[in-house]
C-alpha cells in the first residue's frame, strides 16, 4: 500500500484485578501457557503481520516486563526493526501517565521521530491471534481516520465491554459507543449479539496526534483511548469498525479462529489457561503458520521418573514446560511452567504452576494458581478448603480458585 506503519503496545496498566499475580510485576508480564507472557500475544501478532517497528509503553512495576522484552524480543536493526520498551518520561510535566491516551500524548516524540503514515495501537493483556495487516487494509479502504477492532459477543455479556453501534445502511461506520451497557440492541444480522471493542485500533497518524493533543486539554477527560478518544472520533463521524470475524489467520481452524480472551480477572485468567489443556484445545498453541514467540531459556527437557506400584510419574491433559520433573506424581489438567518439580505421591490437578514451584511429597494442589518460587511442603493441601486457604492469607476467587503469591514458602 506504500504506507509506513508503526505499532504502539499499551502496557502500562496496573492490573489490580489480577492481584496477587501483579503485586510484583506489570499485568502484561504475567506468565501464561507455561513459557509465554501475556505481552507475547500482542507482539507475536504484530511481528507475524510484518510490523517490525514497535514501542511498548510501560509504567507500573515494569522491570520484569522490560527484562522480558530485552531478552525475548531482540530484532536485527539492519533494516531499522525494533521492539522498544518506553517508560513514562514526564515529557509534558512532572506527572505519570493519566490514562492510555495520555501515554500516547506524552510519547508523541516517538511518532515525530518515526514519521509513520499509520499507527496500530493495541493492548498487551489479551490472548488471541490476529492479522493486523488485514485490519490496516480495511482501515485504508474505509477512508476513516480511526478504525476500532470489534468481536461479536452475546448481548447478555454486553455490560462487560464497550459496545459499538453501527449505521443501519453501513455496518462498517460507528454511530455510537456505549460503555458497558445493559441490554443494548443486537446486531441487524445477529440480534443475539453485539460488537464489543477489543481494545485494538488503527489510526491515520496525523489524526491520532490531533486527537490526543485535543484530549490533553479537555476538562473532565479520563484520557482513555476507549473512553475518550474513540467517542471523539465517533462524534465527528470519523470512526469505522473492523469485525474480527473477517480476520483469517494462517493455520487457524473453525474451532479457534475467533478466539479472544480478556484475562483481566483471576477467574478469567484461570479459565483461559484451562482452554489450553484439553485434547482438542479451544485455543491452539501449535499453529506453526502463525507462531507465538517466547523466550525459551537454557532449560533441559521435561522429565517423568519412577514407574512402579503406585509411584508413577505422569501427566495427562496438561502442558509441561522444559525443566520440569514429575517424579512419581500425578499431574492432571494443569499448566506447568519451567523448572517445576512435583515430588513422589503428590497430586496436582486443575491448576497453574509458574516457574520454579516445588511440590513436596504427598502434597495435594487442586484448582489453584501458584506464582513463581512457591514451595509447598510435604503433605500440604491447597485448594481443598477455601476457608482454610483464606485463613492462611491466600486469595480465593468467587469461583473457588486459590491463588498463592510469588515466593511463598508454605507450612504443612
Amino acid at each position: 500500500m506504500g504506507s509506513t506503519v508503526m505499532a504502539i503496545v499499551l502496557a502500562g496498566g496496573e492490573g489490580k484485578r489480577l492481584m496477587p499475580l501483579t503485586a510484583d510485576r506489570a499485568k502484561p508480564a504475567v506468565p501464561y501457557g507455561g513459557v509465554y507472557r501475556l505481552v507475547d500475544f500482542a507482539l507475536s501478532n504484530l511481528v507475524n503481520a510484518r510490523y517490525l517497528r514497535i514501542v511498548v509503553l510501560t509504567q507500573y512495576k515494569s522491570h520484569s516486563l522490560d527484562r522480558h522484552i530485552a531478552q525475548a524480543w531482540r530484532m536485527s536493526d539492519l533494516l531499522g526493526n525494533y521492539v522498544a520498551p518506553v517508560p513514562a518520561q514526564q515529557r509534558v510535566g512532572k506527572r505519570w501517565y493519566l490514562g492510555s491516551a495520555d501515554a500516547i500524548y506524552q510519547s508523541l516524540n516517538l511518532l515525530r521521530d518515526e514519521r509513520p503514515d499509520i499507527v496500530v495501537v493495541v493492548g498487551a493483556d489479551h490472548v488471541y491471534r490476529m492479522d493486523f495487516a488485514q485490519m490496516v487494509r480495511a482501515h485504508v479502504e474505509s477512508g476513516a481516520p480511526c478504525t476500532v477492532a470489534a468481536i461479536r459477543q452475546p448481548v447478555a455479556l454486553a455490560d462487560q465491554f464497550g459496545v459499538i453501534q453501527t449505521a443501519p445502511d453501513d455496518p462498517t461506520r460507528i454511530t455510537g459507543f456505549l460503555e458497558k451497557p445493559h441490554d443494548p440492541p443486537g446486531l441487524a444480522d445477529s440480534p443475539g449479539e453485539v460488537l464489543a471493542s477489543m481494545g485494538n485500533y488503527v489510526f491515520t497518524a496525523d489524526a491520532l496526534v490531533e486527537a490526543v493533543t485535543r484530549d490533553a486539554d479537555r476538562p473532565g477527560s479520563a484520557h482513555d483511548m476507549g473512553g475518550d478518544i474513540v467517542p471523539d472520533f465517533v462524534e465527528r463521524g470519523e470512526a469505522a469498525v473492523y469485525d474480527f470475524k473477517h480476520n483469517v489467520v494462517r493455520g487457524s481452524t473453525d474451532r479457534d479462529r475467533d478466539y479472544w480472551r480478556d484475562v483481566g480477572t483471576l477467574d478469567a485468567y484461570f479459565e483461559a489457561q484451562m482452554d489450553l489443556v484439553s485434547v482438542h484445545p479451544v485455543f491452539n498453541l501449535y499453529n506453526y503458520e502463525w507462531p507465538l514467540y517466547a523466550r525459551l531459556g537454557p532449560w533441559p527437557p521435561a522429565k517423568f521418573v519412577h514407574g512402579w506400584h503406585g509411584r508413577i510419574g505422569h501427566a495427562v491433559n496438561s502442558i509441561v514446560s522444559p525443566g520440569c520433573v514429575v517424579s512419581g506424581a500425578l499431574v492432571e489438567n494443569a499448566v506447568l511452567s519451567p523448572n517445576v518439580y512435583v515430588h513422589s505421591w503428590a497430586t496436582v490437578s486443575d491448576s497453574v504452576l509458574m516457574d520454579n514451584v516445588d511440590i513436596g511429597r504427598h502434597a495435594v494442589v487442586r484448582r489453584a494458581i501458584l506464582d513463581k518460587n512457591v514451595v509447598v511442603p510435604e503433605g500440604a493441601r491447597i485448594g481443598m478448603d477455601p476457608q482454610e486457604d483464606r485463613d492462611r492469607g491466600f486469595t480465593v476467587t468467587e469461583s473457588g480458585i486459590t491463588v498463592v503469591g510469588k515466593g511463598r514458602v508454605l507450612t504443612p
